[in-house]
């Protein structure tokens, strides 16, 4: 069923929280693993979100919380669905699934792509992808040499004092039209040392400088991104629009990694995309998902405009099971934008859900109640 009309009020009748098993294995309900959200509102229609590695606390903010507060709340537009728990304790990837999934289903309601009720408008995206830390250069290279010859385009390499600018010759040796950057994990001080090992890469032509200290230190990013030539990134320190807004007046950067779960879900990070263009700066979206229900939604908000630069996508070589159908993948390096289905743009594949369901609830009017994985549900998809 299809709504028309921005002024359709939604009210959310149900939600269904699964707890997932870590894709690394364990039976424990009690691990940190993914919790998928679906909401419904009761003409037949959903959406989901995902909020990732969720904790214990998370769990219990979600169920006691969020959930009966959405489920309270009336809205028009999803951007007024964070209405519902503005007064509960701040947690941005809490919030996230559940903004994400409002999103979903207001974009199924009205027969939408999400990219388009966002407002994006590209048909296809540069796929990049971040590599870990390897025990050799060697191992750096050849590592490196998969990822090119399955097509991405841009690799961000994990950094850290002692293993950085070498790393990247390495690479660029081997690749020298790669596009680079490094991702440092707040992992460097002002010390001289790493001072000079940041000014060393500097010369080397990267894309972006990521995260080069610590998480809220602006000031020392923004002494750094006076320095250097290259964009100072962005990411792990901002947890909301305003953030973002202060790291801008202090001119702490030039570039910015656009995560809705750790800004607090696609409304904020939509604004984020906006405020960081409107400053100047470039923008790539990355994700802390790990279903493809989140990496869907990432997708979708990288459609915008203004996030210019490669978006985050799992590797090859990474063989898990996905929940959505088709998975969420970069195909030679380039992600298609899902435009001939509303929502998400992907099924959700309940029979793999129920294969890695650990625990399930499900929150209504009556409150929650504790459900089993279905196993009838297997083979089938909604």
């Amino acid at each position: 069923m299809a709504h028309t009309g921005s002024a359709t009020a939604t009210r959310i009748v149900e939600l269904e929280l699964i707890r997932l098993r870590p894709a690394s294995g364990g039976r424990s309900a009690d691990t940190d693993g993914p919790v998928l959200v679906r909401v419904a509102d009761g003409e037949g229609l959903c959406g989901w979100g995902e909020l990732p590695a969720a904790t214990g606390a998370q769990w219990e903010a979600l169920t006691a919380g969020f959930a009966p507060a959405l489920l309270r709340h009336t809205w028009r537009r999803p951007t007024e669905a964070g209405d519902a728990w503005a007064d509960l304790p701040r947690d941005p990837a809490v919030a996230n699934a559940l903004d994400t999934a409002c999103w979903d289903l207001w974009s199924r309601q009205r027969g939408t792509p999400l990219s388009h009720a966002l407002g994006g408008e590209r048909t296809a995206l540069t796929a990049g992808v971040t590599l870990a830390r390897q025990v050799t250069l060697e191992s750096v290279v050849t590592e490196v040499n998969r990822q090119v010859g399955s097509g991405f385009r841009r690799i961000r390499l994990e950094v850290e004092p002692g293993w950085d600018a070498d790393v990247v010759r390495a690479v660029q040796t081997s690749f020298p039209f790669l596009v680079l950057q490094v991702d440092c994990g707040g992992r460097y001080t002002e010390s001289p040392a790493d001072l000079d090992s940041l000014r060393a890469m500097d010369g080397l032509g990267l894309l972006a400088v990521e995260d080069p200290f610590a998480p809220g230190d602006l000031a020392a990013h923004a002494r750094l991104a006076s320095e250097l030539r290259t964009p100072v990134a962005l990411g792990r320190g901002l947890s909301s629009v305003e953030d973002l807004d202060d790291a801008i007046r202090a001119e702490a950067g030039g570039a910015v990694n656009v995560d809705p779960t750790r800004l607090g879900g696609l409304t904020s990070a939509r604004r984020a995309v906006d405020r960081a263009v409107d400053a100047g700066w470039q923008v790539w979206c990355g994700s802390s998902a790990t279903t493809g229900i989140g990496r869907a939604a990432v997708v979708a908000l990288a459609s915008l405009t203004g996030a210019a630069l490669p978006v985050e996508m799992p590797g090859a070589g990474n063989r898990s099971r996905d929940l959505v159908v088709p998975p969420v993948r970069a195909h030679d390096g380039v992600v298609p934008i899902p435009l001939a289905e509303s929502g998400l743009g992907h099924g959700v594949d309940r029979a793999a859900v129920a294969d890695r369901t650990a625990r399930s609830l499900v929150v209504d009017a009556d409150g929650p109640r504790e459900v089993r994985a279905a196993r009838e549900a297997r083979g089938r998809r909604r």
